[in-house]
């Protein structure tokens, strides 16, 4: 069985900085396809940022410029570097992992943006 764990959500104030890591268990992580979604209250779903087995990356426009997606295939984990935090950003932050033979969700972390 494939799990995905994500941490580092918590509150920051308009401004601030947060880093969310995913960490990935089974499967092979570095075939894996790794994105962030969001969804905020009221909210669709809505996709934040992927990264490909090669690094390319690709980010919605409303986080491009603050926000950067990494992994590090050694240590099994995807991270979501956010600057330049506003309100809009507040929502639950979720990991996808997705192969070719699977498509596995983390639970997702809250992320607080306010004063």
């Amino acid at each position: 069985q494939v799990q995905v764990v994500e941490s580092g959500g918590g509150l920051v104030q308009p401004g601030g900085s947060l880093r969310l890591s995913c960490a990935v268990s089974g499967g092979i992580f570095s075939r894996n396809m790794m994105g962030w979604y969001r969804q905020a209250p009221g909210k669709q779903r809505e996709l934040v940022a992927t990264i490909t087995r090669d690094g390319s990356t690709n980010y919605a426009d409303s986080v491009k410029g603050r926000f950067t997606i990494s992994r590090d295939n050694a240590k099994n984990t995807a991270y979501l570097q956010m600057s330049s935090l506003k309100p809009d950003d507040t929502a639950v932050y979720c990991c996808n992992a997705r192969s070719l033979l699977r498509d596995s969700w983390g639970q997702g972390t809250q992320v607080t943006v306010s004063s």
